[in-house]
């Protein structure tokens, strides 16, 4: 087949969440079919660095945007139904390409990555297409409503109602729509749009991140993610206010290992606190993890899947999850990972890791094990080849007037 692929960040190189996925999607669908792939590139080094996807795909087309244009794309849907998101990843130079690319070809599939994209092909009939929302974001974005002051938080109110709507609305423009878990797709389900969905995990990469038989310190923990990221900031500053100090009462020599690019000043100002690290960007997180006896992933604010989570515990590092986190793991608490939800619950999780060799033995090889079996990425796309035959096979019958199975 044929199929245009439009995704909202440009999916290579797949060094970070919004890019795995899509990445994997591409390389995967490529081994079959001809992939043209469509986004976004956020700057020129971006955009030098996303040519890279060539030998993984027919062709690619970019749309480059600079922050400060997008920022006024949002600022000025604000008064009107239209979510501010859509401003933010809206090119007319990819809008146009797109249009130009499926005036010129017959594609036999369209594969859009993220509901903020959709709007470049929303509008187009005659097509089977897929959305993949990844996460709901309009959930994510009233979330932030608890985390935000006022009237901060009755902005994040109003882009997530915004978004829901746009969401339902979105979800009726295709013919089938898909998300990364069950959670998240239950709460696509609970929108009762008549649509056909499904869900397919996200997988890691187990070959690369994998155990190096190095060893690791007993008195470090880690946590990695970019830290310009909000989720990420407020798990590490209410760790680090809240739990950091119990740890260290009780074991007055850890080290916490913060690992992430572009820290903000409030991250920075962590590594003025006892044993805290905060490296900023990296080469390669891998050492930081395979080093330290834990990673730990406090998030409050979690939607989908948490591929940190993931890499960790393919690398046989255990894992101290929030259980909103874990949620979007395929694993057991207590067998694969350990899960926390108050401060003294997180401070003892670690403690029973880095005190007991055997329980850290243990939870590393559980863990691994279990993203071997449970989270691998051929697995992931087997069930994505499922959708799409189910997706492609309904559409044809339904365009030939034959009877459509349910």
């Amino acid at each position: 087949m044929k199929i245009l692929y439009v995704c909202h960040r440009f999916p290579f190189p797949p060094k970070r969440g919004g890019k795995i996925r899509p990445f994997n999607m591409i390389r995967h669908l490529s081994q079959r079919h001809e992939v043209t792939v469509c986004s976004l590139a956020r700057t020129p080094q971006e955009a030098e660095e996303g040519r890279g996807i060539a030998p993984h795909c027919a062709r690619f087309e970019m749309g480059l945007v600079s922050n400060p244009v997008q920022s006024l794309r949002m600022v000025a849907r604000l008064p009107t139904l239209e979510p501010s998101s859509m401003g933010f990843f809206y090119s007319p130079e990819l809008d146009r390409k797109v249009r130009a690319l499926l005036a010129q070809e017959r594609f036999d599939l369209i594969f859009v990555h993220c509901s903020s994209v959709a709007q470049y092909v929303s509008h187009v009939r005659g097509i089977p297409k897929i959305l993949d929302f990844g996460d709901m974001d309009s959930q994510k974005w009233l979330e932030y409503v608890s985390f935000k002051p006022f009237p901060l938080n009755l902005g994040y109110r109003l882009e997530g109602s915004k978004m829901f709507r746009e969401e339902k609305r979105l979800a009726r423009q295709f013919d089938l729509c898909t998300a990364t878990t069950r959670a998240e797709w239950q709460t696509l389900e609970s929108y009762g749009t008549g649509v056909a969905t499904d869900w397919f995990p996200n997988g890691v990469d187990a070959q690369y991140f994998c155990p190096d038989g190095q060893g690791y310190d007993a008195d470090t923990i880690s946590f990695i993610g970019r830290m310009d990221y909000y989720p990420n900031q407020e798990a590490m500053l209410r760790f680090c206010g809240d739990t950091w100090g119990l740890l260290r009462q009780r074991r007055p020599g850890m080290k916490l290992v913060i690992v992430g690019a572009d820290p903000s000043p409030a991250i920075r100002k962590l590594a003025e606190l006892p044993g805290v690290t905060v490296t900023g960007s990296v080469a390669d997180v891998r050492p930081h993890v395979l080093r330290s006896a834990a990673m730990v992933a406090p998030l409050n604010i979690a939607r989908g899947t948490q591929n940190k989570i993931l890499e960790a515990m393919a690398m046989g590092v255990p894992v101290v999850s929030s259980r909103i986190a874990a949620g979007g793991v395929d694993a057991v608490a207590g067998e694969h990972l350990l899960v926390a939800d108050t401060p003294q619950e997180y401070a003892d999780a670690v403690l029973r890791i880095v005190q007991d060799p055997a329980e850290r033995s243990r939870l590393a090889a559980a863990g691994r094990e279990r993203m071997l079996s449970n989270h691998a990425w051929p697995q992931s796309m087997q069930r994505l080849d499922a959708i799409i035959d189910r997706c492609v096979g309904r559409w044809r019958a339904a365009s030939s007037g034959l009877p459509v199975a349910s």
